[in-house]
C-alpha cells in the first residue's frame, strides 16, 4: 500500500492496543494505513524522523467551548488544537437547540481540526457567561427545549454526541435536580448519553449521581469543597464508587473553577483515577487556570498519574465516552489522527482553580499533530 505520511522511529503510545514501544504508524486517504516497524515509503510518501519523540493518537478534549463568535465564551478550535496536539474538541453545550445551527454552519463545517458536540437541553445553550454577565441557562425553567433537543438531535447524528445540562447553584439557581431530569428525558428518547456539569449546592455532588445512567458522564468530578467528591479527611465518597461500579464515568473537566490539587491528591491516594482529562477552555481559562489540555494532562501526571494512564484518558477512554471508537486509536483503518509529544523534565509551575500552585517536574508539550492523514504543525 502507498502510504501518504509515515511517523518514524517514535516511542508510540497507543493505550487501545497496550503499545508502549518504538515502531512506525502510516497514513493514507485520511485513514491509519500501517502500524509497526520498518514500513515502506513509496516515492510519494513523506516521512518524517520521530526519534526521541512521543506518538500518540490524536488528543481528544472531552470539554471545550468553540463556539466562537456565537458565545462570550467561544474560543477558536483551529488555533487552540494546533497549538495543543487536540485533533477533536468536543463542545459541551455552548450551543442548544435554539442556535445549534448556527453553531454547525459557522464554526464545525469550517474548522480544519474535528469538533463534536454535546447539544445543551437549554434552548440558547450557555449564553450568559463572561466576566461581567453571570446567568445560569438552567435557573429557568422556561429555557429547557426537550422538545427542539431531540428534533436537532436526530437531525444532527453525524455530529452531536449527547446531551448536556448544567446544574449548581450558579448554573441552575435553586432548581436542584429539576433541568437534570429534563436532560435525562432527552437523552432517553435520543438514545444519546448525558454529560452534566455540577457547580456548588443544590444539588449535591451525590443526588447528582444517583441520577446518571451507565455511559453518563459526569464533569467537574475533581472539584473543590463544596460539593467535593472526598471528605474533610481526604476519604472519596462511596457514591463515586457505587457510581462507577453502574458505567458512571468521571470527567476532569477543569475550568475556571472547576478543578482543585486537594481533591486531586486524595482522588488518586484513594485509588479513584479519573476516566477522561479535559480542560473545560474556554475565553475566561484560556489564560489561566487551565490554559489547554497538554497543561491539564501535565498536572495530573505531577499529581502521580502513569504517562500512560494520562494517555489513555485523553484518547481510547475519550473514544468509549464519545462512543465512537474509531477515534482516540492508531489502529489501522482508524481515524487519520495523531499527536507529537514531548514529556520535558524541570521545575514547572501550575495553579488550581483555588489559587493553590504546585512545582512539577514534568511538563507535556504539544510538538506536532496529523490531522486527517496530513502533517498540521503547531502555529
Amino acid at each position: 500500500m502507498q502510504h501518504d505520511l509515515i511517523l518514524k522511529g517514535a516511542r508510540v503510545i497507543d493505550p487501545s492496543q497496550n503499545h508502549d514501544g518504538i515502531c512506525d504508524v502510516a497514513f493514507a486517504d485520511g485513514r491509519v494505513s500501517g502500524f509497526g516497524r520498518d514500513l515502506p515509503a513509496g516515492p510519494g510518501t513523506q516521512v518524517r524522523e520521530m526519534e526521541g519523540a512521543i506518538v500518540t493518537p490524536g488528543l481528544i478534549d472531552l470539554h471545550t467551548h468553540v463556539y466562537w463568535g456565537g458565545t462570550s465564551l467561544g474560543i477558536d478550535a483551529d488555533e487552540f488544537c494546533r497549538t495543543s496536539g487536540v485533533t477533536t474538541s468536543v463542545d459541551t453545550g455552548s450551543a442548544g437547540p435554539g442556535n445549534f445551527a448556527g453553531f454547525r454552519s459557522h464554526v464545525i463545517e469550517r474548522s480544519q481540526a474535528r469538533i463534536l458536540a454535546y447539544l445543551h437541553v437549554s434552548f440558547a445553550g450557555i449564553f450568559g457567561f463572561s466576566k461581567t454577565i453571570m446567568v445560569g441557562e438552567s435557573e429557568d425553567p422556561r429555557l429547557m427545549a426537550p422538545r427542539e433537543a431531540v428534533e436537532v438531535a436526530e437531525a444532527n447524528r453525524d455530529v452531536i454526541v449527547g446531551i448536556k445540562v448544567r446544574v449548581g447553584r450558579h448554573a441552575s439557581g435553586d432548581q436542584g435536580t429539576a433541568p437534570l431530569d429534563i436532560a435525562l428525558q432527552v437523552a432517553e428518547e435520543t438514545g444519546l448519553p448525558l454529560m452534566a456539569h455540577i457547580d456548588e449546592p443544590p444539588p449535591s455532588y451525590e443526588a447528582v449521581l444517583a441520577m446518571l445512567r451507565p455511559g453518563d458522564v459526569l464533569t467537574h468530578a475533581f472539584r473543590p469543597f463544596p460539593n467535593s467528591p472526598v471528605t474533610a479527611q481526604g476519604v472519596v465518597k462511596p457514591a463515586l464508587r457505587e457510581a462507577r461500579a453502574r458505567g458512571v464515568l468521571f470527567d476532569i473537566g477543569h475550568g475556571k473553577g472547576s478543578f482543585a490539587f486537594r481533591t486531586a491528591r486524595a482522588m488518586l491516594a484513594g485509588g479513584f483515577l479519573p476516566d477522561t482529562i479535559s480542560s473545560d477552555v474556554h475565553q475566561l481559562c484560556i489564560e489561566g487556570p487551565a490554559f489547554d489540555q497538554v497543561t491539564t494532562m501535565s498536572k495530573m501526571l505531577c499529581l502521580g498519574m502513569s504517562l500512560t494512564d494520562v494517555i489513555a484518558a485523553s484518547t481510547v477512554n475519550a473514544a468509549v465516552a464519545l462512543k465512537r471508537m474509531e477515534y482516540g486509536t492508531l489502529k489501522v483503518g482508524a481515524l487519520g489522527d495523531a499527536t507529537v509529544l514531548a514529556v520535558r523534565d524541570g521545575a514547572f509551575d501550575y495553579v488550581d482553580t483555588r489559587g493553590e500552585t504546585m512545582t512539577g517536574a514534568q511538563r507535556i508539550t504539544a510538538e506536532g499533530v496529523v490531522l486527517k492523514g496530513r502533517w498540521w504543525h503547531p502555529a
